[in-house]
């Protein structure tokens, strides 16, 4: 049953809007007796979220809207959807683009329940907890590889003022070769034909020609800041053996299959997922989803477990390819902090891209 208030059809009045902040939320919901509105301040502790929480059922209310602002969203949205509400997640941008918003806090939650209750707000997809979880195990190894590689860059440019050319000598610093000439420098070989001798047998140049290149101009100080990148870069390194242990067990605990996917058709990719040590994390990639997406040309396990974190092994809130693809464009390069989502719209109708 729908009625009028003024000029607007309300479609729903178990609804209520939450404007969130770092310090305090404002709520406004419909009164006990169902004939007005009432709005309250809770602060944003967990006990001032619990009592948020019971002045929310007391008046009978199933759905919330939520404003995704910053961070502070994500505590009162685990605990709403704990507590059996039905939450609607607003992106702030979608907000903005509606005239006569109020630039109060009290009167911006009024505003986000007047929206919800007569159907005008478009809420944004989060996955379920347990993609959830283990979308912050994948964010997280993602933010760890990016400050390993910066050390990486740290330890090349300690070597390059010592003029040890490491990077020319091979083809890769982080190579087989290339940390067994950096950790033999940490140790203390000086000798360029020594430290050319730790070749991998694989490797195309030849002792005289990498020996060339490692006759260095030694000085401590670059020395103990080519040392202290290499400590740093282990510790990472062993941090993320950690994080991938972890992934592959919430993988396995998300499975739906016992299956094992077939070996690549690609016989390229297959060499390449056994030399990256990869091919335990496609197999449990494809439990959780029934298909091996690596068959696709230029998706590797690394992608596909960055897109299965994100959204989940099913697809189907984008109806068609052409959606999917338009909301990959339409995102941030670099995801938000601390677990801050951009989500798939939940249909073309009912969502907009966040």
């Amino acid at each position: 049953m729908t009625d009028e208030r003024d000029g607007f059809p309300v479609l729903r009045r178990d609804v209520a809007g939450i404007d969130v902040g770092s310090e305090e939320h404002w709520v406004c919901a419909p009164s006990r007796t169902g004939d007005g509105r009432d709005v309250e301040r809770f602060p944003a502790t967990t006990p001032g979220l619990e009592r948020l929480i019971a002045w929310l059922q007391d008046r009978r209310v199933r759905a919330v809207a939520l404003e995704r602002t910053g961070v502070y969203w994500i505590v009162p949205h685990e605990m709403l959807e704990q507590a059996e509400f039905e939450v609607r997640l607003v992106d702030t941008r979608e907000l903005r683009r509606v005239p006569g918003r109020p630039k109060s806090d009290r009167r911006d939650c009024e505003w986000l329940q007047r929206l919800f209750s007569c159907g005008l707000l478009r809420g944004a997809f989060r996955p379920p907890e347990t993609v959830c979880l283990l979308r912050t195990l994948v964010r997280d190894r993602a933010t760890l590889i990016a400050e390993r590689a910066d050390w990486l860059r740290r330890m090349q440019k300690a070597l390059d003022q010592m003029n040890v050319r490491v990077h020319r000598a091979v083809a890769d610093l982080d190579g087989v070769t290339g940390m067994a000439i950096v950790r033999a420098i940490v140790g203390g070989e000086r000798d360029p034909h020594r430290l050319a001798a730790l070749r991998d047998y694989r490797c195309q140049k030849t002792e005289a020609a990498i020996a060339e290149q490692l006759t260095g101009h030694w000085r401590a100080d670059h020395l103990f800041s080519l040392q202290q990148g290499l400590k740093m870069y282990d510790a990472i390194t062993d941090r993320l053996a950690d994080y991938e242990r972890e992934i592959l067990q919430q993988l396995a605990a998300m499975a739906q299959t016992d299956d094992t996917p077939p070996p690549p058709t690609n016989v390229n990719k297959a060499r390449m997922i056994q030399k990256r040590g990869e091919e335990p994390l496609r197999q449990a990639l494809y439990r959780i989803s029934g298909v091996d997406l690596t068959t696709i040309d230029a998706l590797g396990v690394e992608t596909v477990n960055v897109i299965l974190s994100e959204y989940g092994p099913d697809l189907s809130r984008f109806p068609t390819e052409k959606q999917f693809i338009a909301h990959l464009v339409s995102r941030p390069t670099r995801p938000s902090a601390v677990g801050s989502p951009c989500e798939p719209p939940k249909n073309r109708s009912a969502a907009a891209p966040a």
